[in-house]
C-alpha cells in the first residue's frame, strides 16, 4: 500500500461532526434538497463504493476509474481530505468512529479514523472476491467479522480496538454470503451460500443463540417459477442481514421477492408435566425419540421462521435492508438496485405480512412515488390485493385446481376495484414480478 495525497487528516477530521436531527429523512425537505445533489452530483466520476461515517461529512469514495484508490472527502465543504492507494482492487470499505477498514481479496487494512494512519494489516486471508466483512458500529466493542475460510463457513472475528484475533466461528458448512453485526457488537448474525438457514453467535464467545430457517429458493434468474414446473437444485442468494436498533429483529434480503423478519426471542420453557391422555403421551415419546435422530434433522425442529415477511415488487435485483425507528414506528426499508427505496410498515407485536407505505426515487429528485392515500380522494388502478389480505378482509377467493391437482388462490376481480379503507397510488415505472402461489 502507497500513502497518497493528505491535505492535514487530522485537522479535517477532527472538524467532521456528526448533524443533529436523526436520519437523513426526518430532516427537513430543504435539508435534503441542498445535501442530496451533492452527493448525486451527476458529473462526477462513477463510484463503485460510497461508505458515510453515520450521519457527518466524512465520506468513503472508490471509483471504477481508479478501484485501487481510497478518496476521504468532506462532502459539504466539497473537499478531499487524503486518498490511499492499495495494491489490489477495494472491494469493500467499512466504518465507524474508531476505524477504518479497508478489504481487498486477500487482506484487511486497519485505519486509525482520527488520522488515517495504518494500525494493523491482516495478510494472506482466505480468497474473499465478494469483499464479505462486517465491522461492528459499537465505539468499545469493534469487532471486524471476515471469512476463515474458501470453502467452508467460518467466521474469523478481529478485535480492532486491541488489535488481535478474538475468535474463530465455525458458522456453517458452505462458504459464508452475508454477516452483520447489531448496534452493540454483542452478536453476530451469518448466512451461507446455501441461503436456507441464518444463525446468530455471541461475541466473541462464539455461541449460537438462534437459528432460523428461511426456505428455499423459488425462482432463477428473477422469473418466479410455478407451483407445477421443476425445481432447480440452485440455492437463494442472500442479499444483507441487518438488526434493529434494539436487537429484537434481524432482517434477511436475497435475490427472490421475500425479504424475512425474524425476532430474537428466546421462548420460555415451562416445567413438564405428565401427560393425561394417549395424545399426550404419544408427544413426549415423539420428541423423546428427536434424541436418536441425526443432528441435523434434530436441528429443523429447533430452527425458528420468519416473525413478519414483506414481497418485494421484483425479484433477482441486488437489494439492501435495514430496519429502522421512524417517528416512534418500526420500518423495513429497502433500497434496490432498479433505483428505487421502498418502505415497509412493520407489526412488532402481531408480525406478518408487511404494508408497503411509502416508494421513493433515488435520483436526486426525492420526490415520493408512492403513497397511502384515502380511497376517498382518488381514482388510480391499485395495486393487486395479496391472497392474505383478501381472507383477512373478508373477500370470496375462489380457487382452481392445478396440474399437481393443488387448489391454488386466484386473485378475483373486485379486487380490482378501491377497497373501503386503501387505495395505493403506483408509478407506471413500478412494474410487478409475477409470483409464485
Amino acid at each position: 500500500m502507497n500513502a497518497g495525497v493528505y491535505k492535514e487528516p487530522p485537522r479535517e477530521l477532527d472538524d467532521v461532526k456528526e448533524e443533529q436531527g436523526g436520519p437523513p429523512f426526518e430532516r427537513s425537505r430543504e435539508t435534503r434538497r441542498t445535501v442530496c445533489p451533492r452527493l448525486l452530483s451527476a458529473d462526477t466520476e462513477d463510484v463503485c463504493i460510497v461508505e458515510r461515517l453515520f450521519s457527518s461529512s466524512l465520506v468513503a469514495i472508490v471509483s471504477l476509474k481508479a478501484p485501487r484508490k481510497l478518496k476521504v472527502c468532506h462532502f459539504k465543504k466539497g473537499t478531499e481530505i487524503c486518498n490511499y492507494s492499495y495494491s489490489n482492487t477495494i472491494l469493500a470499505v467499512k466504518l465507524n468512529r474508531q476505524r477504518l477498514i479497508v478489504c481487498l481479496e486477500e487482506s484487511l487494512y486497519i485505519h486509525n479514523i482520527r488520522d488515517m494512519k495504518v494500525l494493523h494489516t491482516i495478510r494472506e486471508t482466505p480468497p474473499n472476491p465478494a469483499g464479505l466483512c462486517a465491522l461492528s458500529i459499537h465505539n468499545d466493542n469493534g469487532y471486524l467479522a471476515y471469512p476463515g475460510s474458501a470453502t467452508i463457513g467460518e467466521v474469523q472475528v478481529f478485535d480492532t480496538m486491541n488489535l488481535r484475533a478474538a475468535n474463530m466461528i465455525p458458522a456453517h458448512d458452505s462458504p459464508l454470503a452475508a454477516l452483520a453485526f447489531d448496534a452493540s457488537g454483542t452478536k453476530l448474525a451469518t448466512a451461507s451460500e446455501k441461503g436456507t438457514v441464518i444463525r446468530v453467535f455471541s461475541i466473541p464467545e462464539g455461541q449460537k443463540l438462534f437459528e432460523f430457517r428461511r426456505g428455499v429458493k423459488r425462482s432463477t434468474s428473477g422469473n418466479l417459477k410455478q407451483p407445477w414446473e421443476p425445481h432447480l437444485n440452485v440455492c437463494v442468494s442472500i442479499c444483507s442481514l441487518a438488526f434493529s436498533m434494539d436487537s429484537m429483529f434481524l432482517s434477511a434480503s436475497s435475490n427472490t421477492e421475500t425479504v424475512h423478519i425474524f425476532k430474537l426471542e428466546t421462548v420460555k420453557e415451562k416445567p413438564q408435566e405428565e401427560p393425561t391422555t394417549w395424545t399426550g403421551y404419544f408427544g413426549k415419546v415423539l420428541m423423546a425419540s428427536t434424541s436418536y435422530l441425526p443432528s441435523q434433522v434434530t436441528e429443523m425442529f429447533n430452527q425458528g421462521r420468519a416473525f413478519a415477511t414483506v414481497r418485494l415488487p421484483f425479484c433477482g435485483h441486488k437489494n439492501i435492508c435495514s430496519l429502522a425507528t421512524i417517528q416512534k414506528i418500526p420500518r423495513l426499508l429497502v433500497g434496490a438496485s432498479d433505483g428505487y427505496l421502498y418502505m415497509y410498515n412493520l407489526d412488532p407485536q402481531e408480525g406478518g405480512e408487511c404494508t408497503l407505505m411509502k416508494q421513493h426515487k433515488l435520483d436526486g429528485s426525492m420526490e415520493t412515488t408512492n403513497e397511502i392515500l384515502d380511497s376517498a380522494s382518488h381514482d388510480c388502478p391499485l395495486v393487486t390485493q395479496t391472497y392474505n389480505t383478501a381472507v383477512a378482509t373478508g373477500t370470496h377467493v375462489p380457487s382452481s385446481p392445478t396440474r399437481l391437482g393443488v387448489a391454488q388462490p386466484q386473485i378475483p376481480q373486485n379486487l380490482h376495484s378501491r377497497p373501503r379503507h386503501l387505495v395505493v397510488k403506483v408509478s407506471r415505472q413500478f412494474k410487478w414480478c409475477k409470483r409464485s402461489s
